[in-house]
């Protein structure tokens, strides 16, 4: 589920309400046994192909060329003045972007000159460009949710930004379109909403997304996926499954994806996470080694702004400060870095090219910090042209990918303080050619962490309030100039609350004392960055909130 500016976290009471339902759908669905989906596809008699389409299962290029979309969803619609986020995506080897956008009918509407804007800003960084609108999150659930009517009404009312863009533009009608609740009830209305835009003339891949809040556990868009698809005169629809803690272990991810797969039904993971949470651990490797041995297309969830940072992939829209998530996303293994290609409409992926690039030059390093690195070298050749690099980290005989680049410069972040590291550098082209390795450059970053001093504030609200309890969010910021490695937080209810549960931090109360050690993946905030703390507590008839905070000892302020 995504809310403004959120996370998949639900509120404490859809948990309780759906988290048993939850449990007894997956174990359903894992023993549904063969489903529609899993019959072969029959493609209808006649198809568009114009622009990016689907055949066989796949989709393709106008060209006839597979593409495989290897990306990032960005929360355009709460933040329209973070317009550069799609050139930095791009930089970090992203060749697809999904944007948020809004009907009007949840948030402020964006206006066919915004999309328009959008869109020329895609083709300009060479992107493909998924567009959703955002106000259908949960419907039935969700009283605030929107219809995909609406949503197709919304499209329609596009159609002159639209027209001309089928070789840049996927349209998603409606983003995770049906909550928990009957969610039976989406096959008709997805079928309507395609069919709609198939007689108002729209030619373009659509997109259609799983209810569930996406996740499809209880298995209604794999049981009618042959009937949605096969309602579409062009055969120009691919099917969005979004992974959370519903897929946690590997053979749900693998049968999920491969009865799609056999049935040549075209599907990719339109979003997913990684980062564990209250619901669970996501097993993020799986889905993207699995997207990349069946060539499909995933699209992580979300280059930074989530009120819970924790899938923030950039901190603070900064693509020189990637998160951990950020990080095993574009330079981890099976990452965008390593298996995206450029879509071949801007140039990309030539298949007659053979040649690689030349070796670039000697990296050289500057403004050394105890958790990053800035590296330039001397640009390489190539015979067609330089499309990005990749840079490694070299240890003894083996090396270990860790940052990727469109220009010869890159800040490496996430570095550990005091540390020896060795750096080198491959340019690469659009068809995949890779040049030789270049010398290497060895670095030691800077002493760090230690006691934050005063170098910190706490932000602290009450999300929602119900009954005996409450759901509450604490915001860690650091203040200072370097990054705090290792914290804990030490804070007091004054009238006897009880912390219940938490996700970003691990807590131990004693009487009113809450201390709050860090999760794995939040243990180190950088400068000017922040993170954030969420949980569930038991209260009395008053709820004052704490007054005093102390990190690793030391006194925060408070905003």
């Amino acid at each position: 589920m995504r809310t403004t500016r959120s996370t998949t976290r639900k509120s404490p009471l859809t948990v309780l309400l759906t988290g048993l339902a939850a449990f007894l759908g997956l174990v359903v669905l894992g023993a549904a046994g063969p489903t529609p989906a899993q019959a072969q596809a029959q493609s209808p008699s006649t198809r568009a192909a114009t622009g990016l389409h689907i055949s066989n299962g796949r989709l393709l290029e106008g060209n006839g060329n597979d593409f495989v979309m290897r990306g990032v969803n960005h929360a355009h619609t709460w933040y329209p003045g973070e317009t550069q986020s799609l050139a930095d995506v791009k930089a970090l080897g992203a060749n697809t972007v999904r944007v948020v956008l809004s009907n009007g009918h949840r948030w402020s509407g964006n206006s066919p000159e915004d999309v328009a804007a959008v869109i020329t800003q895609c083709k300009a960084n060479r992107l493909i460009c998924v567009l959703e609108v955002h106000d259908t999150t949960g419907y039935g659930e969700d009283a605030a949710a929107g219809t995909l009517d609406q949503a197709a009404d919304y499209w329609i009312g596009l159609k002159s930004v639209l027209a001309g863009q089928e070789n840049y533009v996927i349209i998603n009608i409606g983003n995770e379109p049906w909550g928990n609740t009957d969610p039976a009830g989406w096959t008709e209305p997805t079928t309507a909403a395609v069919k709609k835009l198939r007689n108002a003339g729209f030619a373009h891949t659509i997109m259609v997304d799983a209810p569930n809040w996406g996740q499809d556990w209880q298995g209604v868009m794999r049981a009618n996926a042959q009937s949605v698809y096969g309602a579409d005169p062009t055969g120009n629809l691919i099917f969005s499954i979004h992974m959370y803690s519903v897929f946690d272990t590997a053979q749900e991810i693998t049968d999920y994806l491969n009865a799609f797969v056999t049935a040549r039904l075209p599907i990719l993971i339109g979003e997913f996470g990684g980062p564990a949470d209250q619901w669970g651990d996501p097993d993020e490797d799986t889905m993207m080694a699995a997207a990349q041995q069946l060539r499909l297309g995933y699209l992580a969830w979300s280059w930074s702004g989530n009120t819970d940072p924790i899938l923030d992939l950039a901190i603070d829209f900064d693509p020189s400060r990637l998160s951990s998530w950020g990080r095993r996303i574009f330079n981890g293994a099976n990452g965008i870095a390593q298996t995206s290609r450029e879509a071949t409409v801007y140039g990309g992926g030539d298949p007659g090219d053979t040649q690689a690039p030349t070796t670039p030059g000697t990296p050289t390093a500057s403004a050394v910090t105890a958790t990053s690195a800035a590296l330039g070298w001397t640009a390489a050749t190539d015979n067609v042209g330089v499309s990005g690099y990749d840079i490694v980290r070299v240890s003894g005989g083996s090396e270990a990918k860790v940052a990727a680049s469109v220009t010869n410069s890159v800040t490496v972040t996430g570095l550990t303080a005091d540390t020896a590291y060795t750096f080198a550098v491959y340019a690469r082209d659009a068809a995949g050619n890779r040049s030789a390795r270049s010398a290497t450059v060895s670095v030691t970053t800077d002493e760090g962490g230690g006691d934050p001093g005063a170098r910190c504030s706490i932000g602290y609200r009450v999300v929602g309030e119900w009954g005996n309890g409450f759901q509450g969010e604490i915001t860690i910021r650091n203040t200072g100039t370097t990054t705090i490695s290792g914290w804990t937080l030490v804070f007091a209810f004054p009238n006897g609350q009880t912390v219940s549960n938490m996700w970003g931090g691990t807590p131990t109360q004693n009487g009113g004392t809450v201390s709050v050690a860090p999760a794995s993946y939040n243990s180190t905030i950088s400068a000017a960055g922040s993170v954030t703390v969420g949980f569930l507590a038991g209260k009395g008839g008053t709820n004052t909130a704490p007054t005093a905070f102390t990190l690793s000892g030391t006194a925060c302020a408070t905003a």
